[in-house]
């Protein structure tokens, strides 16, 4: 008996196999098209928008505020799930790399600051210090105010924490229900772990609407501020991200390449690319932490690393921040004449990396806390304040540049030390 034979059989095309590509019109394209790609339609069809109707821009900007809305609504959800269940399935004898991390952050922001300062020395800038100050700010009156604020937002109420956006709570209480979770019953472990999951997907289903948001933000801005505003402080915005740029490109890898003894600029683009450019347009490190955490897990990071370090990193991984405080100080010691010799210039450096630490993670965090830097040359609250509107007129570049720089570098310090450490366990 004999096999009938297949090999001549006539190839009969399956209509149901070709209806995906009959179907795939400009959104199929877009689907199949990088989040970075989109992204980067999103912003050209936004400047696009923002030249040729400005009053149309102004109404999409409403796009741009319902995804900012969105990232900061899932992100506290996020961080407080994700670190407790990953606390709570720990496993006995797996190893996490936070205490590099964290030592990380500490260089990288210091590194910074000192950046910032031989900036200052080498490319010295004045201000003019006529504008009115703003009237509803409240900057902290020292780096003893700075400390008690941190140690108050650690022992807040969860319910507080979570409305107000405040992670240093959160992450308290998401490690205080981790470690009590770790006691639970097996089911109980796994219910957190699938609502962990749950919640992941759906902050990855808002992280797709980044394109959309993005153009309504751009079309947004240029039409309200445009570029007028940003002509006259050209020497001061220059200064402030060239160093911003100094420390992505070449401050960063160096940290990196010591870290890992490896060539650490694909790493550190691929960070700028898919981190940076997101953080650059939402303008807060909070609301960056979902895209953070998603593309640690595309790096294949331990989930139970970067589940305790992005959330942490937002909050006190702050370079940028410490470039702005830094900058802005010597630019308003620069118009005022004072002399600055080297020790108080290194004291700066430090004073601007702790209260760096204490920038709030949201636009302009880092501004309100410039007169508590100025205090060091005896610049009055007034003036200092002074400084500080000058901030928000160029925060339209500057506060976005900084926060991709923050944002970012949570992602790249945290790849690091973990391919540090599988470096050394595969030796």
């Amino acid at each position: 008996m004999t096999e009938p034979s297949t090999v001549d059989a006539p190839l009969v095309p399956d209509p149901e196999a070709e209806k995906p590509i009959r179907r795939r019109g400009l959104w199929g394209v877009l689907a199949a098209t990088s989040l970075v790609t989109r992204i980067v339609i999103g912003l050209i069809a936004g400047t696009l928008l923002a030249v040729l109707a400005p009053s149309a821009a102004l109404s999409v900007g409403l796009l741009g505020t319902v995804f900012v809305s969105a990232l900061k609504a899932v992100a506290p959800v996020l961080v407080l799930v994700l670190v407790a269940a990953s606390i709570a399935n720990h496993r006995q004898g797996q190893q996490t790399q936070i205490r590099p991390i964290l030592g990380l952050y500490l260089v990288g922001t210091l590194a910074a600051a000192l950046v910032a300062v031989s900036a200052s020395f080498l490319f010295p800038t004045t201000l003019h210090l006529g504008i009115a100050s703003p009237g509803d700010l409240s900057p902290p009156g020292g780096i003893g105010e700075v400390l008690r604020n941190l140690l108050l937002q650690v022992v807040d109420n969860p319910i507080n924490a979570l409305q107000r956006g405040n992670y240093i709570g959160i992450l308290a209480w998401a490690v205080g229900l981790g470690f009590a979770l770790r006691h639970a019953a097996d089911s109980t472990r796994t219910a957190v772990a699938d609502l962990s999951d749950a919640v992941t997907k759906l902050v990855r289903a808002v992280i797709q609407l980044a394109p959309i948001g993005i153009f309504g933000i751009v079309a947004e801005t240029i039409a309200t501020t445009g570029l007028s505003a940003l002509l006259d402080y050209g020497r001061l915005l220059l200064v402030l991200l060239g160093s911003m740029l100094f420390v992505a490109l070449v401050a960063n890898p160096l940290i990196v390449a010591v870290v890992m003894r490896r060539n650490p600029y694909p790493l550190v683009l691929r960070c700028l690319r898919e981190s940076g450019i997101t953080a650059f347009f939402t303008r807060s490190s909070a609301a960056n932490i979902p895209i953070n955490m998603e593309l640690c897990r595309k790096l294949g990071l331990h989930r139970e690393t970067y589940a305790v370090s992005i959330p942490i990193g937002a909050t006190i991984n702050m370079a940028g921040a410490a470039i702005t405080i830094t900058v802005l100080t010597l630019a308003a010691v620069h118009t005022l004449g004072i002399a600055v010799d080297l020790p108080t210039a290194l004291l700066l450096s430090v004073v601007a990396a702790v209260a760096a630490c204490g920038a709030s993670g949201v636009p302009g965090g880092s501004l309100l806390l410039i007169p508590l830097a100025a205090g060091l040359f005896g610049i009055s609250d007034d003036l200092a304040l002074r400084v500080v509107a000058i901030g928000f007129i160029v925060g339209v570049v500057q506060d976005s540049a900084e926060t991709a720089l923050n944002s970012s570098t949570d992602v790249l310090f945290t790849a690091a030390a973990c391919r540090r450490a599988e470096s050394r366990a595969s030796r």
